[in-house]
């Protein structure tokens, strides 16, 4: 295997060639950059990015590179900017307006207390689980406790706000402003209330949330489908039900 003959050419002022670079670039860094750190990126502006310095490669191989050094350079770094500046401009997500706890409650209290069913007498739902109670609430619940209809809807109330202030603080300052409308809000919530706060806090689907990765943070609720590492039906019903709700408005 030879290099071309004019590789230090190439190196020195090709425009496609240094593009290419910048494309391999923006999109391998964050990759090993969440590798290191586990923190999260935003995957639209990558996506762009590295697209569209591909797309200037294209004009980099028709445009004529006969001008001194410095200013190939120049150009190269214009071309690079520029498709910098588009992906941010293109990857920044629609934003959403930020969902009141009181937006949220009349979309999710409706939701869980369909999704989990009402039982006013204490029970075991499986052999080995605490006690349950109205809304398959466990809290201080023991055999032969009793509630009414109205006294399970406070409970509820009560629980689902709590949760709410506890996920919250597993979403980022941006994830609030701007990707929280009161439905997707409702659909994180939902999924909560069923595995658990700090399980769905420390979930892919929040730090997806928190990347920008809308979608992929909704698609990635459905994975809590299992019990027993099986699929049950009525959860996987579930979770898509809470993702279709978490699309909306996308």
């Amino acid at each position: 295997m030879k290099l071309v003959p004019e590789w230090r050419r190439v190196v020195s002022r090709s425009l496609s060639f240094w593009l290419i670079v910048a494309a391999i670039l923006v999109m391998a860094v964050p990759e090993l950059w969440y590798g290191w750190t586990d923190q999260d990126y935003n995957p639209y502006v990558e996506w762009w990015a590295g697209i569209l310095l591909l797309v200037a490669v294209l004009g980099g191989r028709l445009i004529k590179q006969d001008r001194p050094l410095w200013q190939e350079w120049l150009r190269i770094a214009a071309f690079a900017l520029v498709a910098l500046v588009l992906a941010l401009l293109l990857g920044t997500e629609v934003r959403a307006a930020p969902a009141t706890e009181a937006q949220t409650l009349r979309v999710a209290l409706p939701l869980i207390s369909s999704e989990e069913g009402e039982r006013l007498v204490a029970y075991i739902p499986i052999a080995g689980d605490r006690p349950t109670i109205c809304f398959g609430e466990t809290n201080g619940v023991t055999m032969g406790m009793r509630r009414s209809h109205a006294q399970c809807l406070d409970m509820l109330r009560r629980r689902v706000v709590l949760d709410r202030v506890g996920l919250h603080r597993y979403y980022t300052p941006a994830t609030i402003a701007r990707r929280l409308p009161p439905t997707r809000d409702a659909a994180y919530l939902s999924t909560a209330y069923n595995c658990g706060v700090v399980t769905i806090g420390r979930s892919t689907a929040t730090r997806r949330l928190n990347a920008g990765d809308v979608a992929g943070g909704c698609a990635a609720l459905t994975w809590f489908d299992r019990a027993g590492n099986r699929v049950i039906r009525g959860l996987f019903a579930r979770r898509k039900r809470e993702e279709k709700l978490c699309l909306q408005g996308i």
